[in-house]
């Protein structure tokens, strides 16, 4: 599984980061991905919680 950030859609409202801060972290007004390639089994979860608060639809799963 991969979690991809959509930058020009990303507001910055920083829901992603509050449900899933091994993985992303709000930087500069954006969403930045704290891991490379594919999602941590253990963060799979997290990372599925974080598409579904994001109130623009600017992260995606793959």
């Amino acid at each position: 599984m991969k979690i991809t950030v959509d930058r020009r859609r990303c507001e910055g409202h920083g829901l992603c980061e509050g449900v899933a801060p091994g993985l992303l972290s709000a930087d500069e007004g954006h969403a930045e991905l704290l891991v490379d390639g594919d999602v941590p089994t253990d963060q799979q979860g997290a990372a599925m919680s974080a598409v579904r608060v994001c109130p623009i639809a600017a992260l995606r799963i793959s």
